[in-house]
């Protein structure tokens, strides 16, 4: 399970941390002639064996590089701008399906990376999925409701709301694998009070599904995915 934990890590630092939103954008417009098509098919590739730290892994790692750079291809090449959000969750959804398959194929027992044990590989999956990944899944699942006046009148600082989302989901992760789970109502609680002034002066009622939509989606992703690393660190003991 480690080792795909592991893939798992280099997948989030690959297709979301370590990608300009400008290289999104060049291989939307040129598909297969964008050069950022294929150096992010190398990033992958070099992440995977990066993250594993094995020779042996190398050709799983070019492997997986290649089927990264088809499935892309697949998506840019078929996705429209209203199939967008379909596209996105069919691509990540074959990409966890190779890490997997990657995963059970390798038959190497113990994979040893400059002395980090197990419960840091899956600890540290677990925040970068909640930061940004999380953020773009959440936006593409609720894309369809996006009030249009609350797109033209943002007067917001800029990306706050995206920030905002990922610290309020690592706290819930954290109060969740410390066991603080009084906390996370204080946290809830704490947000709607602030948020209550905001909806109120809008009168908006859109707006306001569109929020709490947002909002309960967020928490309810940390709380899971707490949930999935407790148990995955109590497997690993």
């Amino acid at each position: 399970m480690i080792l795909f934990v592991k893939l798992l890590l280099a997948h989030l630092l690959g297709d979301f941390l370590l990608q300009p939103t400008a290289w999104v954008n060049d291989k939307e417009k040129k598909t297969y002639k964008s050069p950022y098509l294929y150096l992010h098919t190398l990033l992958h590739g070099i992440l995977a064996m990066v993250v594993v730290g094995e020779m042996a892994f190398a050709k799983w790692a070019l492997l997986l590089a290649l089927t990264h750079g088809f499935i892309d291809f697949l998506k840019l090449h078929f996705q429209k701008n209203k199939t967008k959000r379909r596209w996105f969750i069919v691509d990540q959804v074959l990409h966890l399906l190779v890490l997997g398959g990657i995963a059970l194929c390798y038959h190497h027992h113990e994979i040893v990376f400059y002395g980090f044990d197990n419960r840091f590989w899956i600890i540290a999956t677990g925040i970068l999925l909640l930061t940004k990944p999380t953020s773009i899944t959440i936006k593409n699942s609720i894309s369809i409701w996006t009030p249009e006046e609350h797109n033209d009148k943002d007067d917001s600082l800029e990306n706050a709301g995206n920030y905002i989302g990922m610290l309020e989901r690592l706290f819930v992760f954290f109060f969740i694998i410390t066991g603080h789970f009084e906390a996370i109502g204080f946290l809830l609680a704490a947000k709607s009070i602030f948020r209550f002034g905001d909806l109120k002066e809008a009168k908006d009622r859109k707006l306001t599904e569109y929020v709490l939509i947002g909002t309960l989606l967020s928490f309810g992703i940390a709380m899971l995915t707490g949930f999935l690393v407790q148990f995955a660190l109590l497997q690993a003991l």
